[in-house]
């Protein structure tokens, strides 16, 4: 099992960036796929970002390709998305998972408790 606590979040002008980091526990940080997910207010959670165990693997949702990278270093255990050129549709609760199978954009078991991201326009 793996606890998973995420941190970053903010508050930022239009065009900017933020850097989220997602804390792990646990000693096999390194056998979980890590992804990145949002839910914007009346909207269902979506998938952002993920990336393999090994971190060779990545993928993204087309709404943030370009723009979020997401990372991950299994010595610290951690996971991050950096995110450039925000836009206000980019506003909500930013969530942290994990899952013990390979890369892909669902089917993740454990969460953390989400970390708010609000752009201004």
């Amino acid at each position: 099992q793996v606890q998973l606590v995420e941190s970053g979040g903010g508050l930022v002008q239009a065009g900017g960036s933020l850097r989220l980091s997602c804390a792990a526990s646990g000693r096999t940080f390194s056998m979980y796929t890590m992804g990145w997910f949002r839910q914007a207010p009346g909207k269902e959670r979506e998938f952002v970002a993920g990336i393999s165990r090994g971190g060779s693997n990545t993928n993204y949702a087309d709404s943030v390709k370009g723009r979020f990278i997401i990372s991950r270093d299994n010595a610290k255990k951690t996971v991050d998305l950096q995110m450039n050129s925000l836009h206000p549709a980019d506003t909500a609760v930013y969530y942290c998972a994990a899952r013990q199978g390979a890369l892909q954009n669902d089917g993740y078991d454990y969460w953390g408790q989400g970390t708010q991201v609000t752009v201004s326009s």
